[in-house]
């Protein structure tokens, strides 16, 4: 894994999704398409504010996959992952398809395995992921799940990862946020070619210390991108607060 720390927010998401877009071209450019993975949350409103600006892409060619969603949540709700999307990516670039994660079927179990199928015939050249302020990676809470080889998961949400959740304002309460979820699996992250993720603000100093300098672990689920070399983990000063000088050095 490989760490750039940028000044602030805006120019973490300028740079991340340059990076991002360089392997989506370069993945076109090889094979004539290319899928990635887009992930959602405050963490990733520059990257993907910026990635939708980026010149010089066919996202004609692109097919998309949705990272993770809530169970039970209507897709109008301000806390929809998949208005999210909708709102801040699909609707903005003329993709191939973007397939989502429907978090309001009567059954989350066949919605894992009919993803399941679909990015299994998409081999992901980018993923476009986020840590949260508890080390989740996607909605992988700690302890998360390093052995499992379903590419989707129905899970269970820590009351750390809802507290941020209303915290970010998207609920009201902490009784509004939902208590599962449906989410792509650690082991599917890892299988992308490249993977931009992206993390910027203090709060998510601590999380940022331990995936990048602890040991890999699922008590911190963000740190199996230790052993990714496509990885590239972009930050801002903020962020990079409790860093040891020697990760800079590395």
């Amino acid at each position: 894994m490989k760490l750039e720390v940028l000044e602030d927010a805006k120019q973490l998401g300028v740079v991340a999704a340059r990076r991002g877009a360089e392997a989506i071209r370069q993945a076109i450019a090889e094979k004539g398409q290319a899928n990635i993975i887009v992930a959602t949350g405050a963490s990733q409103f520059e990257t993907l504010s910026a990635l939708i600006a980026e010149p010089d892409i066919d996202w004609s060619r692109v097919t998309g996959f949705h990272l993770d969603e809530y169970l039970g949540l209507d897709d109008q709700h301000p806390a929809s992952f998949c208005r999210y999307l909708r709102e801040r990516f699909v609707e903005h670039v003329p993709l191939k398809q973007f397939y989502y994660v429907d978090g309001t079927s009567d059954d989350p179990h066949l919605v894992c395995s009919e993803l399941g199928r679909l990015i299994q015939d998409h081999p992901i050249d980018v993923a476009f992921v986020g840590i949260g302020e508890n080390g989740h990676l996607a909605f992988n809470d700690p302890p998360a799940d390093f052995e499992t080889t379903e590419p989707y998961l129905v899970v269970e949400l820590d009351e750390a990862c809802r507290k941020q959740q209303a915290g970010e304002g998207w609920f009201a309460t902490l009784d509004d946020v939902p208590k599962q979820a449906i989410s792509m699996s650690c082991r599917q992250i890892l299988k992308s070619t490249t993977i931009i993720c992206s993390v910027p603000d203090r709060r998510k100093a601590e999380a940022v210390q331990k995936s990048l300098e602890g040991p890999v672990t699922p008590e911190v689920p963000a740190s199996i991108l230790q052993s990714h070399e496509g990885t590239t983990l972009f930050i801002d000063k903020s962020a990079a607060a409790l860093l040891t000088s020697s990760t800079f050095s590395d």
